[in-house]
């Protein structure tokens, strides 16, 4: 992708950010509440479309109606969940120093807090056409933050992203806002265009590793680098401890297939690595698993993009000496794509065996021993996810898979499966590279919304100067850090 300038982009993505700066300062007055309460509008406007909206992402992605269902109100929450963070308002970090003496001489009077960036970019992900799109939670939190948002489409879903983006624009211009608080465009040379224009501050984006590095690179080579969040692949290892694959092999492997096949594997959160203990325990489990994926029927990929590419890997697996096919669901039609699953040696987990398959595929991983594990799961990149199936009694392998897995995932699972994300205050969606360019940062729960914010810090300000989080007696009422000690 070749750099860009404000001269050369198309004239509606220039259009949309120009619109999306001017907005800016409005959107930041109107303030925490305010902006809570814009955000609490657009959640009720989300639910009260979702019988307008869902047929539309039905027919456009093929998901199920009761997903989709599910995801408007996940998308509904996100907002509220902001609104929430808006008022609480301890992600400010407002954090006060008084003038006064310390060991190193006198020290002014020193307050800092964090303010929003200015306009950003986010990127809609193929595969939740509202919790990670137009009406997802990389828009909420931005807007949350203080900062106008112009959203990229994406093309797997055009007419959900521009009906969702209808109902965004209505809350905002009902508020009395500009309408370019939030903005939409279309298009790949769109999104090559969004990343370069210099009044856009921030990106935010899900999707493919390789998508995602050719614009993460644009955004830092640009004249005026700017961040860029990132979620790209994750292989997201489950393993299975020799106790754990004798305790429940019958419910591990039932559980695993569900989680793998869900939403037809399209879900980045998806466990693709099962690692199971060699020995008759560990074929129980590996026996279980093939009945469990045989079970399972095909479904319509998102885009034929997609299931282009699921058809050319899988196909590849099977010509793969090291692999061998472990079972596979029902007979798949010309658009539909059909589960199959493979093992491999433990030892053999190399080279292109640790790449994303998108789609209802995963490799079961034998191990021998524990120090074959362990070596197989240093092999591993960053990951948004690790999941470890343990029983009580084997506290020390628990322990060392603990201190290798921690170095490698932004989530730790103890038991469970690492598909479903709650959307909560400790909610960690991140992890490093390749799950996510900033691994310091997270896409889901209340801290996504630090992405969008730099501090700043004033230094003997006038009073009727500083912003209210920052005055004497604390006007607002929020949590801060006033000489040291934090106050609630």
């Amino acid at each position: 992708m070749a750099v860009t300038t404000e001269r050369t982009a198309m004239p509606d993505v220039d259009r949309t950010v120009r619109a999306a700066d001017d907005a800016f300062e409005a959107w930041e007055r109107h303030g925490r509440t305010g902006r809570a309460e814009v955000l609490d509008a657009i959640a009720d406007r989300l639910e009260a479309a979702r019988a307008d909206l869902v047929p539309v992402a039905e027919r456009e992605t093929g998901l199920a109606t009761a997903r989709l269902e599910g995801e408007v109100g996940r998308a509904a929450y996100q907002f509220r969940l902001f609104g929430t963070v808006l008022r609480e308002g301890s992600y400010v970090e407002a954090t006060i120093d008084p003038a006064g003496d310390t060991p190193l001489g006198r020290r002014p009077d020193l307050r800092r807090m964090l303010i929003p960036l200015g306009p950003v970019g986010v990127f809609g992900a193929s595969n939740f056409p509202f919790a990670f799109s137009v009406a997802g939670g990389d828009t909420a939190s931005a807007l949350a933050a203080g900062c106008p948002v112009v959203v990229k489409a994406h093309p797997s879903h055009p007419e959900t992203s521009r009906r969702s983006y209808e109902v965004i624009r209505a809350a905002v211009e009902s508020a009395g806002l500009p309408a370019g608080v939030i903005g939409l465009v279309e298009g790949h040379q769109a999104g090559v265009d969004l990343v370069n224009h210099p009044d856009v501050t921030a990106v935010g984006f899900t999707g493919s590793i390789a998508g995602g590095r050719a614009l993460a690179d644009l955004a830092a080579a640009r004249p005026r680098p700017i961040p860029f969040y990132g979620e790209l692949g994750s292989l997201n290892p489950l393993v299975v401890s020799p106790g754990a694959a004798a305790a429940d092999p019958t419910g591990i492997a039932t559980g695993y297939v569900t989680s793998v096949t869900g939403s037809l594997g399209q879900l980045c959160t998806k466990p693709g690595l099962l690692f199971v203990p060699a020995g008759p325990d560990g074929d129980k489990l590996r026996a279980a698993v093939a009945d469990a994926i045989a079970t399972t029927g095909p479904g319509r990929p998102l885009n034929s993009a997609i299931k282009d590419a699921y058809v050319r890997e899988t196909g590849r697996r099977r010509d793969d000496a090291r692999l061998t096919l472990l079972g596979e669901g029902a007979t798949a039609g010309p658009d539909e794509a059909s589960p199959a699953l493979f093992t491999v040696a433990a030892a053999d987990l190399t080279g292109d065996l640790l790449e994303e398959c998108f789609g209802p595929t995963a490799l079961v991983i034998g191990y021998d021993n524990v120090d074959e594990l362990v070596d197989a799961l240093r092999r591993l990149d960053g990951q948004l996810t690790a999941t470890l199936h343990v029983t009580a009694d084997e506290t020390a392998l628990r322990d060392r898979l603990h201190d290798v897995v921690r170095r490698r995932a932004g989530r730790l699972l103890f038991g469970g499966f690492p598909t479903g994300l709650a959307v909560a205050w400790a909610t960690h969606h991140g992890g490093p590279y390749p799950s996510t360019t900033l691994s310091g940062h997270t896409s889901v729960g209340a801290t996504a919304i630090r992405r969008w914010l730099r501090p700043v810090s004033y230094q003997d300000a006038p009073a009727d100067l500083l912003p209210a989080e920052l005055r004497d007696g604390n006007p607002t009422g929020i949590p801060r850090r006033i000489d040291g000690t934090l106050t609630i």
